[in-house]
């Protein structure tokens, strides 16, 4: 039987894309594959991506990254949530806490007995029921309890902020280190077979041609070899999430270091702030046809915690996706493969997904159409589906102090989501499809945060008596509170734990 192994594995660009990438297939592979990083110190990184979601864990754990010796190395903090200023109506503030809110109780979801209790004014603030919201809250932090399944300690759940360069500097001491190489060089051309169109090798400037199986795209926006060579198109997603912009800009600490990132709405955009061990990094959200440069920088520096240490940076950017990840030889990983802007700090999970189902659905060198057919349909429903998770938080403003906000609350969504907010509106009923990213307790944090109140509950509610109901809702508030009371503070756990040596 004919060997139709692939055995060259060349990736295009470094950064957070091309070094996750290098870590994980030379994890994985364990040396049966040479695997080469092609980037260029003269071409920059977009390196604003520095909130990341729980799942990150999953990738550290299967590349065998202590938590620890990780938030040393790249000046790292822990995530619990994120909190949304300004959302909903000017001066709402909420957030969206990772991890679960409540306890079984009934036959029913811990939401459907608090919005009964609400509706009677007698529940109080759905954040008083999750233990990682009422951390953030007490600027408090802890990893999860495993050793205790029936306590809130065992539902806490965290992410990291962290300095995106000193972590792809991290994983590329870890991926050589396991057999990836990498080569300095620009890239000025692509050649690819005449008979099929597959890229066949890259040539550098000094005229170096490496040759490769599969190449892997993490050039970022550009797409290299996804969308300049083979031209696979890109599907235009701005009629729902107009922001184009970003500028980006890190500033001096402030005196509290606290556990959750922020995103403040602005009159034609949004503001994020993560905070790391030696510096925040902020950066302006914004669409340039309700706001110019100027003044999008002039909003941005005047909402500083601290000393602004560099000038804002501006990026330009078009949401959506490539019409195919994966094209021909080549898979779009990154940037490369389509941009959702950094609201829910879905960047690097996007990396981390696609890298993961790569290794599902990895190839030989027949490159099967079934295998990458289905590859592109997972992947486009997970661009589509946090796509709607992000339009949600702009469709849902109740803002009148702008024509953004108008327009993005007038705006028609995508059937998709709109069916996911007229079940909420009617019913109070969450719904989760074929286990995307984001579950119902997500979907519930943004309708309540936002103030989509159910027009009714399920019918099964009254099946408990008010007083037992609320009961409950008390004494999971109760112990809640007291195991939050007994954490150390967030600033005082890094100290102990994983504070930068510099």
């Amino acid at each position: 039987m004919q060997n139709t192994t692939i055995k060259n594995i060349v990736i295009v660009g470094g950064g957070t894309a091309g070094w996750m990438t290098a870590t994980a297939l030379a994890t994985v592979l364990e040396g049966q594959y040479e695997i080469r990083v092609v980037e260029s110190d003269e071409i920059g990184i977009v390196g604003v991506g520095e909130a990341t979601i729980p799942m990150i864990q999953r990738f550290n754990q299967v590349v065998g990254i202590d938590e620890n010796e990780f938030l040393r190395e790249t000046q790292g903090t822990f995530k619990l949530a994120i909190e949304f200023v300004n959302w909903g109506k000017q001066g709402d503030r909420y957030m969206h806490g990772f991890g679960t809110i409540g306890q079984d109780f009934g036959s029913l979801r811990f939401d459907q007995y608090w919005q009964h209790m609400r509706k009677l004014g007698k529940a109080d603030n759905l954040a008083a029921y999750s233990i990682t919201r009422m951390m953030g809250k007490a600027n408090k932090f802890m990893p999860a309890r495993q050793d205790m399944p029936n306590s809130p300690l065992h539902q806490i759940a965290h992410a990291y902020h962290f300095d995106a360069s000193l972590y792809a500097r991290y994983l590329r001491k870890i991926a050589e280190s396991r057999g990836a190489m990498r080569t300095e060089g620009k890239i000025v051309s692509v050649s690819q077979r005449e008979a099929d169109g597959f890229v066949d090798a890259i040539i550098l400037e000094n005229g170096d041609r490496i040759e490769g199986d599969l190449f892997i795209d993490c050039s970022g926006f550009r797409g290299l070899l996804i969308e300049q060579t083979l031209h696979t198109g890109y599907e235009d997603w701005s009629h729902w999430l107009p922001c184009d912009r970003a500028q980006a800009v890190p500033c001096e600490s402030a005196p509290e270091l606290l556990p959750y990132t922020r995103a403040t709405a602005h009159r034609a955009g949004w503001q994020w702030r993560i905070p790391l061990q030696h510096r925040i990094g902020n950066g302006h959200v914004y669409c340039s046809q309700y706001v110019s440069d100027d003044e999008a920088a002039s909003v941005l520096l005047s909402n500083l915690d601290g000393k602004p240490l560099a000038d804002p940076r501006v990026i330009k950017f078009k949401t959506g996706m490539r019409n195919k990840t994966w094209n021909k030889n080549v898979v779009a990983i990154g940037l490369s493969s389509g941009f959702l802007e950094p609201l829910e700090s879905t960047s690097i999970h996007l990396i981390q997904s696609a890298i993961a189902r790569l290794i599902d659905f990895f190839p030989d060198q027949s490159f099967n159409a079934v295998d990458i057919a289905e590859y592109n349909r997972q992947s486009r429903f997970e661009y589509e589906r946090i796509r709607d998770f992000v339009i949600l938080h702009y469709k849902l403003n109740q803002r009148d102090d702008s024509d953004f906000w108008k327009a993005c609350a007038a705006m028609p969504v995508p059937d998709s989501l709109q069916h996911k907010i007229d079940l909420f509106r009617a019913s109070g009923r969450l719904l989760r499809v074929d286990n995307e990213l984001f579950t119902e307790v997500a979907w519930l944090q943004v309708f309540e945060g936002q103030n989509l109140i159910p027009e009714r509950l399920h019918p099964l509610v009254n099946l408990q008596t008010g007083a037992d109901t609320m009961e409950y809702l008390d004494g999971v508030r109760e112990v809640v509170q007291k195991c939050v009371a007994i954490m150390p503070g967030h600033a005082a756990y890094i100290a102990q734990h994983c504070k930068a040596r510099s």
